[in-house]
Parts: structure tokens; C-alpha cells; sequence
């Protein structure tokens, strides 16, 4: 192996410590305007819709309307198997 990883790179290390320079550079300059953006301009966030509604009775009709062979599966069955 190699002590030289900027040469897998085909840059030298000064190449390197440029490109990682600018990078936080951006980084920086994007932070800094997103923290003195007015509040105004963010998107107001939506309160949560909620889900609707589904008890497990009214599931157990729509599958019996569906299938009808299937009704009164869901009964546990009594007795030795």
C-alpha cells in the first residue's frame, strides 16, 4: 500500500488541501445564508393530516363483502383441532 493516497488521485496534496478549502468555503457561506434568511421566506409547515379513521370491525366487513368464502374467518375456532 501506498503512503501516498493523493497519487490514486492524480492530484498533489497542495491540489487537495485547495479543493477541501473551497468546499468548506461553500459550506460556510451556504450556512450562514440560510441563518439570516428572513423567516418569512421559509415554507410554513402544514399541521399533519390524520389518518382516517379505520376500526377493525369495519375492515372485517369490507374483507367479508370482498370475500365472501372467507366469512367468519377471523373467529378463532373452539374445540380440539
Amino acid at each position: 500500500m501506498t503512503t501516498y493516497p493523493y497519487i490514486l488521485f492524480n492530484q498533489s496534496p497542495e491540489q487537495l488541501r485547495r479543493i477541501g478549502a473551497r468546499g468548506g468555503r461553500a459550506y460556510g457561506r451556504n450556512r450562514r445564508a440560510r441563518l439570516s434568511a428572513p423567516q418569512a421566506r421559509r415554507p410554513q409547515l402544514l399541521p399533519p393530516l390524520a389518518p382516517p379513521v379505520t376500526t377493525v370491525a369495519r375492515a372485517i366487513a369490507t374483507l367479508d363483502a370482498q370475500f365472501p368464502w372467507l366469512r367468519g374467518a377471523e373467529q378463532r375456532m373452539r374445540g380440539s383441532r
